[in-house]
């Protein structure tokens, strides 16, 4: 087991794999799913907030790393037009039931309920973009993914106290973004051009 103050450094990798992300999104190189990256912002933010209200403390800082980054490439994906993905039915489907898995942490209002609805949130707006890095890994930074992979790690192996409010979220943080990283890196979907 790690020292918690670890976790300072996973957000550091994180961060320095989101702000790759970010600067490819304002150059147009990657096309971030607006849809996930939306939800991908909100349903940490909630978690985050969620592991706080259990007294989570440093570790919960991977959760809220996720979440402000990840609205920051939300925002930037507005700024170049190259950076544009176009969202299908599928991914609308998929935002919706995300908002609904928000809206039932909210009317629950309990803390490992919340995680719980956030990480199915979380994973369902994460469906646009796992099927994206299978179809179009040409359009995504699996780097991004495997800093933020590392530093869920990390956050994992700073527990002490092993319950679902301190591993949930990294652990599910952990497997979401090593099938996305392993998809865009080793290109074995069905690769259609863009």
């Amino acid at each position: 087991m790690l020292n918690e103050n670890f976790v300072i450094l996973g957000v550091a990798i994180s961060l320095a794999g989101s702000l790759k992300y970010l600067i490819d999104t304002i150059a147009g190189k990657v096309k971030p799913n607006k849809v996930t990256f939306f939800l991908w912002a909100l349903a940490p933010l909630i978690a985050f907030a969620a592991q706080i209200k259990q007294g989570i403390g440093i570790i919960s800082l991977a959760t809220a790393a996720a979440g402000f980054t990840s609205l920051a490439i939300f925002a930037a994906s507005f700024v170049n037009k190259k950076a544009i993905w176009k969202l299908s039915l599928f991914d609308l489907i998929c935002g919706g039931l995300s908002l609904i898995g928000l809206a039932l942490w909210y009317i629950t209002q309990v803390g490992n309920l919340a995680i719980v609805f956030a990480i199915l949130a979380d994973g369902l707006a994460a469906l646009p973009t796992i099927t994206k890095a299978y179809y179009y890994p040409q359009t995504e930074n699996g780097w991004t993914y495997l800093a933020a992979a590392i530093s869920a790690l990390i956050a994992l192996l700073t527990i002490k106290v092993w319950s679902f409010a301190y591993y949930g979220f990294p652990l599910y943080i952990l497997i979401v973004c090593l099938l996305i990283f392993y998809l865009v890196r080793f290109k074995i979907g069905k690769i259609k051009s863009t």
